[in-house]
């Protein structure tokens, strides 16, 4: 899972042009969205774009547990891992 974990970071960091931010920089368990790295809405759909082509994972943008799936590298990652 530590694995996984340093790769979907990265994922993020180059999906979204992240400048001067490194995977160490974020924390596993910490939110994404607004509080954490504040990604929003449009980031969400680029990661989940992303992740569907690294992965072959469809996360549902209209799902309830979407945002559930999103919430941190964790879940995000819990997610993968259970889909693959």
């Amino acid at each position: 899972m530590k694995e996984l974990i340093n790769q979907v970071k990265q994922l993020i960091i180059e999906t979204l042009e992240l400048e001067d931010i490194e995977p160490e920089d974020i924390a596993d368990d910490e939110a994404l969205f607004v509080d954490g790295l504040g990604l929003d809405s449009i980031d969400a759909l680029e990661l989940g774009v992303a992740i569907k082509k690294a992965y072959n994972v469809k996360i549902d943008g209209d799902s309830a547990d979407s945002k559930k799936h999103f919430y941190s590298v964790t879940s995000l990652c819990q997610f993968i891992a259970e889909n693959r």
